[in-house]
């Protein structure tokens, strides 16, 4: 099986993996203690806990702290909903192909939502229209979907010049590109970067006050209630300074793949930037292919069909609607993602493939 499906989640790395086993350990060992407890076992694995923070605290600008939540669509909710006072009717503005945990979320606030359009790469504008008295501006680093990757430096002084705070979902960017040194918050997850599942992380900057959203204990800086698990704020951990340290050879290596892979794909058409773009994601289209039949004659390929967290919903993507594709077109669309363990030949094999099965589907 090839996997080329690294937008939903990647590999988890073996670095990562070895860093969280000791916390898993049973009576025999020390890491199965409370990180909040205050005798020797918890005081090991707060510090585990806290080396971690440091770790993670490198993807991001200087001048802010790292709260750990369960995930980036739980750190989004953070940022959104613990920013938002109770009755205020300012707008917020959100772009048009930002993930769900940001729209719905930023929908269910109550308040006025003005949608960012993209351009036909997928590029919200520089320039674009934000509306009188916003409060908060929210858009993504790069797409998880087509890989287009937004100007969000100039948005976020932009938005700081409204007096409106500024919210970055740099779940695809974090430990590719340098972080977005505007934000006034930035959400990421550990599993887009070689990390565990179950926990992913908020930025924010210093001076930024939210409310909790989950409350009980307060453990995490009074932000988030609940117990911390050491195993994965480690796994995390090691994860994103492996990612800091290969930051320059895993962008190498992509853009290889990205070379190779377009070589060999010529009657596809590219969705979206082909320059501002990371190039991790190939998200292409073929006129008049049945994806669904594709993905069944490939099934030793994981591929996706679209975005992994709106699969199955039978709806065209609205980040391809966004560039103004037609449904069809949408739909004859598929995503192929790749990075650290992707190989050149696992890449050549995965073309020549998706080749094949599209003429066959041609001669019927």
């Amino acid at each position: 099986m090839i996997y080329c499906d690294y937008q939903a989640t990647t590999p988890l790395a073996p670095e990562a993996r070895e860093a969280m086993l000791p916390w898993l350990d049973g009576p025999e060992g020390t890491g199965f203690g409370n990180p909040h407890s205050p005798h020797r076992f918890g005081r090991q694995a707060a510090a585990a806990v806290e080396l971690a923070r440091d770790r993670v605290a490198a993807l991001f600008p200087p001048g802010g702290r790292v709260i750990f939540t369960g995930s980036a669509t739980e750190a989004i909710n953070l940022a959104l909903r613990g920013s938002h006072p109770p009755g205020d009717a300012r707008p917020v503005a959100v772009s048009a192909i930002e993930h769900a945990a940001v729209l719905d979320t930023a929908r269910a606030l109550r308040c006025p939502v003005e949608i960012l359009p993209v351009d036909r790469e997928g590029l919200v504008a520089p320039a674009c229209g934000l509306p009188d008295a916003v409060r908060l501006v929210a858009v993504m680093q790069v797409n998880n979907e087509i890989g287009t990757i937004q100007p969000v430096d100039v948005l976020a002084r932009r938005a700081k010049e409204l007096g409106a705070l500024f919210l970055c979902d740099a779940v695809q960017g974090a430990g590719k590109l340098a972080p977005p040194a505007e934000a006034d918050m930035i959400a990421v997850s550990a599993h887009k970067l070689y990390g565990p599942k179950g926990i992913g992380a908020l930025w924010i900057r210093d001076g930024v006050v939210l409310e909790p959203l989950l409350t009980g204990g307060g453990q995490e800086q009074g932000l988030r209630s609940g117990t911390l698990s050491p195993a994965l704020c480690a796994g995390f951990g090691v994860a994103a300074r492996l990612s800091t340290e290969l930051l320059e050879s895993d962008a190498r290596h992509v853009e290889k793949l990205w070379a190779r892979v377009r070589s060999l794909l010529p009657e596809w058409e590219l969705n979206g930037s082909a320059d501002s773009r990371w190039h991790g994601n190939l998200n292409i289209r073929r006129e008049g292919l049945d994806v669904a039949r594709l993905m069944s004659d490939l099934r030793t390929i994981a591929f996706s069909a679209g975005s992994a967290c709106a699969s199955g919903s039978g709806r065209p993507s609205h980040v391809l609607s966004a560039l103004g594709l037609s449904a069809r077109q949408a739909k004859s669309s598929i995503r192929l993602g790749f990075g650290r363990y992707t190989t050149l030949d696992e890449i050549e094999m995965v073309a020549e493939s998706l080749n094949a099965a599209a003429e066959r589907q041609d001669m019927r």
